[in-house]
């Protein structure tokens, strides 16, 4: 598939793994819709929606930076819009956005949960409805969430139950709208089998040696890259790892994805959910 003048609309795209992820298709010649709160440089965080934009566009793509909030329907609905009368359409999208609090039951404010559904789940939900009716118009549409594959056990809720109930909501739009859009539209999760470095993981989780034993975000982007290269109808439903996806490419060598060169695999950190 080739990416020249397809429309993607990523969310959270400011930085992090959907900036990555933009700027790779970008580098293939696609319109990069910037959908992100983040208008005003913040204090500790990197990038902007305007800051992005120009990123894509040096990388030699189209971009339109847009202010929006995942969990207002209103908001999603304009960037969509606006996305729509300039590009002609949309062919990608990708559920980018995320919020993360690693907390037990009683330390976890109603406030921080309200938020992790609100931007995980539902925020989901929201992009896809509104940007199904062109994606069910696109040739070869896909839709990609970032969020892990669905496991039943006891460990994976235990030490966070509220985060994996709002990853696994993404997650849990992949199982269902891959059978309700079956042959239109292709749904599918993509996760890392190591921590990546963002700002969440720098800020939120570890910290700098946290970092230090984490790949890059082009590995993810890479990843993506390839799953939405694939026909929609042969490639929905799926629950893919990065390093597997790159795999089934032939790429087994990812030491270009260490963020410390030359550190042992068995160093790096494993994500939590795989």
């Amino acid at each position: 598939m080739s990416f020249q003048g397809k429309t993607v609309f990523i969310t959270g795209a400011s930085r992090g793994i959907g900036h990555a992820i933009g700027l790779r298709l970008a580098r293939e010649g696609a319109n990069i819709v910037v959908a992100a709160k983040t208008a005003a440089p913040h204090p500790k965080l990197p990038g902007t929606i305007f800051s992005a934009a120009e990123d894509m566009e040096k990388a030699g793509g189209k971009a339109l930076p847009v202010v929006v909030d995942v969990r207002d329907e209103l908001s999603v609905k304009a960037a969509v819009e606006q996305a729509v009368a300039l590009f002609g359409g949309i062919d990608i999208l990708i559920n980018n956005a995320s919020a993360i609090q690693l907390t037990g039951t009683l330390q976890t404010e109603m406030k921080r949960y309200d938020l992790m559904h609100q931007v995980n789940t539902r925020g989901t939900f929201v992009c896809s409805q509104a940007c199904l009716p062109y994606l069910l118009k696109a040739k070869n549409p896909h839709v990609l969430n970032l969020s892990p594959p669905l496991n039943m056990e006891t460990r994976w809720f235990q030490n966070h139950v509220a985060y994996t109930m709002a990853k696994y909501g993404m997650s849990l739009c992949v199982l269902g709208m891959s059978g309700e859009f079956k042959g239109k539209v292709a749904f599918n999760a993509l996760w890392p089998r190591t921590a990546i470095a963002t700002a969440a993981v720098e800020f939120a989780l570890g910290g700098d040696d946290m970092m230090r034993h984490s790949r890059t975000p082009d590995i993810m982007a890479d990843a993506a890259f390839y799953v939405l290269s694939r026909p929609q109808a042969e490639t929905t439903g799926n629950f893919f790892i990065d390093d597997e996806v790159l795999a089934s490419e032939g790429i087994t060598d990812l030491e270009k994805y260490k963020v410390t060169p030359g550190m042992p695999d068995r160093e790096l950190i494993r994500d939590f959910f795989v």
